[in-house]
């Protein structure tokens, strides 16, 4: 499945369709160069959501852990700072990955390749012509 943003205004109207074409799938590792979108897109999802924390991106924490009402706990992951697979070992990523209840939004997770679940969803990002093309692979 493919979308187009021309606008961030448009993540609001793209979220619930996204969300939708999940299915049971709960992890989803977001692929894209720095500036892409990804944790402008994980924040729309957020929102959506009923998060009601403020949503920021885990960079130097790795792992912001949220609640929703409708949709249960959501974990943020940020490698992109990690040096090694054994880094996200170290924080029990396995285990946050094992709650088949919670959904996990991953940015790099190329950082973490070996340790992804086989029902990992993709999703890249990426900037054409000043749009965001935003391509999930179920």
């Amino acid at each position: 499945m493919k979308f187009e943003l021309s606008h961030l205004s448009d993540i609001k109207k793209v979220v619930p369709e996204f969300l939708n074409a999940l299915g049971s799938s709960k992890i989803i590792a977001f692929y894209g160069e720095m500036g892409a979108g990804k944790t402008t897109f994980i924040k729309g999802l957020l929102d959506y959501m009923a998060i009601e924390d403020h949503a920021s991106s885990p960079t130097f924490s790795i792992v912001n852990e949220y609640f929703s009402t409708n949709f249960g706990k959501v974990y943020h992951f940020d490698f992109y700072r990690i040096l090694s697979e054994r880094e996200a070992l170290d924080i029990g990523v396995e285990e946050f990955f094992d709650d088949d209840q919670a959904y996990c939004f991953i940015e790099w997770p190329q950082k973490i390749h070996n340790l992804l679940p086989l029902n990992t969803v993709s999703v890249s990002i990426e900037v054409e012509n000043e749009k965001r093309i935003i391509q999930l692979d179920v």
